[in-house]
């Protein structure tokens, strides 16, 4: 599973924006889409597209005025990395199936795998929903899994720690 380039850019930008504007201090000033594009070196189009999508979706707020700008609509530990995702891509969903049959797969009828996508849609959702802005936001450290969903998905990889010669 790859996420889309619009939704790594999205995530790319919010977290920027936790950075800048995730504390709530009335003396803290606002962020605008420049300021997004110029740190993030995302392309201005880009970034005013992804902040109507954000604010459609309740993440970013805009203040209109002389003091205005973007900031975050919740606090950055409220904000989860499936919230940003799924403000972009729509509902997390590993198979076209999933959930609302659309009903242009030839097996459909006869799928036995269908009525278990929603289960892993679920588990694939709480594991990105661990994951809040204030924790992508962060400079990553280095030999550490940052939480406890990337511990469990490590623990459970079929992946040898040494590959034999």
């Amino acid at each position: 599973m790859r996420l889309s380039s619009m939704a790594d850019y999205a995530v790319v930008m919010m977290c920027a924006a936790a950075r800048h504007c995730g504390c709530h201090a009335a003396d803290r000033p606002l962020l605008s889409a420049q300021q997004l594009a110029a740190e993030t070196g995302l392309p201005a189009p880009t970034v005013q597209k992804l902040v109507s999508k954000m604010s459609a979706a309740g993440l970013l707020k805009s203040v209109r005025g002389a003091r205005g700008g973007l900031k975050l609509a919740r606090p950055a530990a409220a904000i989860s990395l499936a919230d940003v995702i799924e403000a972009v891509e729509g509902p997390i969903a590993m198979a076209a199936c999933s959930g609302h049959g659309r009903g242009d797969c030839t097996l459909e009828g006869a799928c036995m795998v269908r009525p278990h996508w929603p289960a892993v849609d679920a588990a694939l959702r709480a594991a990105l929903s661990s994951v809040s802005l204030v924790q992508l936001a962060r400079p990553a450290q280095t030999g550490h899994l940052a939480t406890p969903a990337a511990a469990m998905m490590s623990a459970a990889s079929p992946i040898p720690a040494e590959l034999p010669a």
